[in-house]
């Protein structure tokens, strides 16, 4: 199911303490990044913080600048995002400023949790359980469906980052670094330990801001197994932009596919019809170039904007063949085959009868059929 864009903000000390240490705390940032992250958060649908973070910092969570609410408002949005926070117990003080500043509120909180927060905050906001554990995946998926989030900024605190990174659900990390040491022990940090994805981050920009460093990133490695992260919305959305790249056809589909380590590294890319070649698919033109005997090939993830097919009259082998010849065993695609050329096309069911973990994310159909309009009903 889709989920918002998360993007998780944080400031950090050099020596890695995060801007999160009470009423009294030691400011990391400066006017000018406290500015921008106003201007983030004009930005975003949602804020949400973790429990912890308002009972130790009391955030207010505003968008201060009036012009930045005004423009809100006149784009149809309401001057303020939603704010949400995440509780386990449902401890919660109602005498916190999060809940009489700024717009609607939103509780997420397990099913015992959810009476002592209602009893709590009365009207204040709304609660919603998640069953009998806090579960970020059906979290993210109800502030999409129901409460129509499409990006989300989360500003902690750490148990929050750490869950949402080490799960594969954030799509960007906005970190300042600031000049300063803290050298307090006690301090939070902004990850806790546990196992993370493997790779290694994407940096997307660095900016200076006064005294401190912006660093964005975002994630290259897939996931494993059946359930879809951030990365692998990142990766299938190049693999559908690619298929834009195909020369047009009257017999055969448009499709774009890329091949990707399970580091983040990308192994390679190709499209439909590439180099001249009126018969070549996607999957089978990217695969060509990597060398059969790489090992990373069978830890590697391959994006394909259409299933990839099972039967082909135009080459010995169709392209599901192709990916278990070269020994991948994770799969992610937008779209089923229809019965435009082929009936009863069933790549997914050749992959996965062999092993192969194929993961569906429907919500990039849209993005794959676009440069097949011509040939679809």
């Amino acid at each position: 199911m889709p989920y918002p864009y998360v993007l998780l903000s944080a400031a950090v000390s050099l020596d890695g303490y995060l801007d999160d240490t009470g009423p009294d705390r030691l400011l990391l940032s400066g006017p000018a990044d406290f500015d921008r992250v106003d201007e983030v958060r004009a930005s975003v649908d949602a804020i949400l913080i973790g429990a912890g973070t308002i009972r130790a910092d009391n955030p207010r969570l505003l968008v201060n600048s009036p012009e930045r609410r005004a423009a809100r408002e006149a784009g149809g949005r309401p001057a303020y995002p939603l704010k949400v926070t995440v509780t386990a117990s449902g401890d919660l003080d109602p005498d916190a400023h999060f809940w009489h500043t700024g717009g609607e509120k939103l509780v997420y909180t397990t099913d015992r949790g959810a009476d002592r927060a209602a009893r709590a905050l009365g009207r204040t906001a709304d609660v919603v359980s998640l069953g009998p554990g806090l579960d970020w995946r059906a979290l993210l998926e109800h502030l999409h469906d129901v409460r129509g989030v499409r990006r989300l900024m989360v500003e902690g605190g750490g148990t929050v980052h750490t869950q949402l990174l080490q799960q594969g659900l954030a799509d960007e990390l906005q970190l300042v670094l600031a000049p300063l040491f803290v050298g307090d022990p006690a301090a939070p940090r902004m990850f806790g330990p546990g196992a993370y994805q493997g790779g290694r981050l994407r940096l997307t920009e660095t900016r200076r801001i006064e005294d401190v460093v912006l660093m964005r990133y975002e994630p290259t490695a897939p996931g494993t197994g059946p359930l879809p992260t951030a990365a692998d919305h990142r990766w299938l959305r190049t693999a559908c932009e690619l298929a834009a790249l195909c020369p047009p056809s009257r017999t055969a589909f448009s499709v774009g596919a890329v091949v990707v380590a399970a580091d983040g590294t990308e192994l390679a890319r190709g499209h439909s019809r590439e180099g001249g070649d009126p018969l070549v698919h996607a999957e089978e033109a990217a695969l060509a170039k990597i060398d059969p005997a790489d090992p990373r090939l069978a830890g590697a993830t391959v994006y394909s904007s259409l299933e990839p097919c099972s039967r082909r009259a135009s080459r010995p082998a169709p392209c599901a063949e192709l990916i278990l010849r070269a020994g991948a065993r994770r799969v992610v695609t937008a779209w089923r085959e229809p019965d435009t050329f082929v009936t009863a096309a069933d790549g997914t069911g050749v992959l996965t009868g062999a092993g192969v973990d194929v993961v569906e994310l429907p919500e990039y159909e849209g993005r794959a059929k676009a440069p097949n309009a011509h040939l679809l009903p």
